[in-house]
């Protein structure tokens, strides 16, 4: 897979009030590029807890692509953070925090994690 895709939808966001609309692009997105409804859902999940933690723990917001490549859909948030901590156990449910990467990573087919120019990106990935 390609480090930049090309052909791609994205859009950027900056603050709590921006989730809505990233959550309705993502849904519009992949069904537009054939991916079930139920993995749609899984999907929208997956990328509200990414760009949650993006609000709670960077400055300056973020962006997200859409596309599909290889019979996959895929989806990057790329934000001003730094490395992601994947891999880790799940947290226990009396767990007040870090549960959210580790639900992105049970929940999606593929997570990928780099560091880039400025900061993050998060690819995750649902079989079509």
């Amino acid at each position: 897979m390609s480090e930049q895709p090309t052909g791609v939808d994205g859009m950027s966001y900056t603050e709590p009030d921006d989730l809505r609309a990233v959550r309705a692009f993502v849904a519009e997105r992949a069904r537009a590029l054939g991916l079930a409804q139920a993995r749609i859902d899984l999907l929208t999940l997956a990328v509200s807890e990414l760009t949650t933690n993006t609000l709670q723990h960077t400055g300056g917001g973020g962006h997200i692509r859409v596309w599909a490549e290889d019979g996959r859909l895929l989806c990057d948030v790329v934000d001003g953070g730094g490395p992601r901590p994947f891999g880790r156990a799940m947290p226990s449910a009396e767990a007040t925090r870090g549960r959210g990467l580790a639900i992105v990573e049970r929940i999606c087919d593929w997570v990928y994690s780099a560091e880039v120019p400025g900061g993050t990106l998060v690819r995750v990935a649902l079989d079509l």
